[in-house]
């Protein structure tokens, strides 16, 4: 780093980038590599969150996920990435383990997976009538519906009625639709509602695992759901950003990656 002092805009643009590359930014080490005090490092830290383009936090500060687009509706969320989805499937399936009870969301990816379980007992529960109507044929699949109004922009049952019988639910498994994953925000969805009900079924849960695409990975929707660390295995496709995969492993996360096309 130069001797000279540098520039507001040039201190910031150091910071991003930093950032970028990082994830995340501590004031005592920017304070050193910019030979600055710390308290012009916290000011810097605060004008770049105001404006949007960091999350402050104590300490330092966090690289902000981009925006998670929304999914377009039900149907077009099935036809689109059809191969990815199938091979993020063949490699979630196996984590459900014969005997055990899962809850699979809704979701593109989770109806692939429920499709490509195997021939052996289980019982799977969901809110999702896409999700039932792909399992209501496989005979040792024991079926369990969770009722009430469907949203149509999920394709799910989120409301009051839903909730009020999630209290009777404890999954080994739960395998959860994400709208947002990421790293340091862990992960999120796009209405509220969905995500208060997400929340609460990997509160009952045992284990929770989010099978994704990569265009998910990096992003962040408006609720959040579940913290990073709180998953137990993300199945990823296999070119996944390197640093999301080490990022989320350091986070205890069991990582999977879906075979190559």
């Amino acid at each position: 780093m130069p001797t000279d002092p540098l520039l507001l805009q040039e201190r910031h643009a150091l910071i991003l980038q930093r950032l970028q590359t990082d994830g995340r930014v501590l004031a005592p080490d920017l304070a050193q590599w910019l030979q600055v005090s710390e308290d012009t490092i916290r000011r810097d830290l605060r004008d770049l969150a105001a404006a949007g383009l960091c999350q402050k936090v104590y300490g330092g500060a966090l690289r902000m996920p981009l925006p998670a687009a929304p999914g377009g509706t039900p149907a077009q969320r099935r036809a689109a990435q059809t191969g990815r989805k199938a091979r993020l499937a063949a490699a979630a399936a196996p984590c459900v383990a014969p005997g055990s009870v899962v809850f699979i969301d809704a979701g593109s990816t989770n109806l692939a997976i429920a499709a490509a379980l195997g021939e052996h007992r289980l019982t799977v529960i969901t809110n999702a009538p896409a999700v039932a109507a792909a399992l209501i044929d496989k005979p040792l699949i024991e079926l369990v519906v969770i009722g009430g109004r469907i949203h149509a922009e999920t394709g799910a049952s989120i409301g009051a009625t839903a909730l009020r019988e999630l209290e009777l639910i404890s999954p080994d498994l739960y395998i959860l639709g994400a709208c947002g994953v990421d790293a340091q925000a862990g992960v999120s969805a796009i209405h509220f509602e969905e995500a208060e009900f997400k929340r609460r079924v990997a509160s009952l849960s045992k284990t929770v695992l989010v099978a994704t695409t990569n265009d998910k990975v990096g992003t962040a929707a408006p609720y959040a759901v579940l913290a990073a660390a709180s998953l137990s295995a993300l199945v990823a496709e296999h070119d996944i950003d390197a640093r999301q995969a080490d990022a989320f492993a350091a986070r205890g996360v069991r990582v999977l990656r879906a075979a190559k096309p």
